[in-house]
């Protein structure tokens, strides 16, 4: 499966941003799938994620109740609304797919088999 990120870009610190992953290659409704982000100079780290069924979900806690995800699976697309955006959220950020995650959420990139391009996110002060 090949995996699309899009929706970065430059915010201003309290603004907001959608992301979204489309998938080509198979249905996207059997994959988990999580949003994962990397800094300069960082480890890549676990986001949110949710089960193929979209009846999960799970989020890291500097980002709990200021991001949302969601997915679409007849569009084949994952979202990630992010409000209320702080310049430490600044990261590209990368879409992936578990192949196990059908009913269940993961948080560990070994976790995931399918990665995207990534897409940066910039937060000004």
């Amino acid at each position: 499966v090949q995996l699309q990120a899009s929706g970065g870009g430059l915010v201003q610190a309290g603004g907001s941003l959608r992301l979204s992953c489309t998938a080509s290659g198979r249905t996207l409704s059997v994959y988990g799938m999580g949003w994962f982000r990397q800094a300069p100079g960082k480890e890549r780290e676990f986001v949110a994620s949710i089960s193929g069924s979209g009846g999960s979900t799970a989020y890291a806690d500097s980002v709990k109740g200021r991001f949302t995800i969601s997915r679409d699976n007849a569009k084949n697309t994952v979202y990630l609304q992010m409000n209320s955006l702080k310049p430490e959220d600044t990261a590209v950020y990368y879409c992936a797919a578990d192949r196990d995650g059908t009913w269940r959420v993961r948080s560990p990139t070994f976790a995931y088999d399918y990665w995207g391009q990534g897409t940066l996110v910039t937060v000004s002060s």
